[in-house]
């Protein structure tokens, strides 16, 4: 008898922390709510409820998503200082990410995060769709397109705009695989980039 009870306490336990965990794992960002994001000034209102995701990429970046990071993903990426990498450094000294720079040019943004696709979240292929330059936060800065082809081989089409604002890196990016999702949920995330706001 006494183990039959521990036993069913032990799947109690087991039970609640399963159910609870997608709970704490996830945060509501509410329809017309003005959100600070990234651990920075940078603000943005969505146009409809997004999920903010609590695993964080890096100091100053923060993950969202409509039906799932796999499916579909906006990173905002802010106030990022010269020296530092977009995202966290697995392995600074073997592996280091390619970093912001002072004399990096709204032009150059693009291949920094190709750079860093390539070395953090194991893009083997990263292509430049277009290039031009676009008013964002208020600033001169840059949009452009891409395509990457993630370690599973899931060709994934992307979109970002980032400026560069007192000698700080903000961008948003938004990406989701090429077939049906881009597409589907493209216009929601370019209403997200046109809200930011410092």
């Amino acid at each position: 008898m006494t183990r039959h009870r521990l036993l069913r306490g032990v799947f109690a336990l087991a039970a609640i922390v399963v159910l609870s965990a997608p709970a704490m794992a996830h945060k509501l960002a509410e329809k017309g709510k003005t959100v600070t994001v990234a651990a920075s000034i940078l603000s943005v209102t969505p146009s409809r409820d997004w999920n903010r995701l609590s695993t964080r990429a890096g100091k100053h970046v923060e993950c969202w998503t409509l039906d799932g990071e796999q499916l579909d993903e906006v990173r905002f990426y802010a106030a990022i200082e010269p020296g530092e990498p977009l995202m966290h450094e697995r392995y600074k000294r073997k592996d280091p990410l390619p970093k912001f720079r002072k004399e990096t040019l709204p032009a150059e943004l693009p291949e920094l995060l190709e750079r860093t696709y390539r070395s953090a979240r194991d893009a083997r292929d990263f292509q430049l769709q277009g290039a031009r330059p676009a008013k964002f936060l208020g600033r001169d800065g840059i949009a452009f397109t891409y395509m990457a082809t993630d370690a599973d081989g899931l060709i994934r089409k992307g979109e970002a705009r980032a400026a560069i604002v007192e000698g700080r890196l903000y961008m948003i990016t938004f990406d989701a695989p090429r077939l049906h999702y881009f597409d589907l949920l493209a216009d929601d995330a370019r209403a997200l980039m046109a809200s930011a706001t410092l």
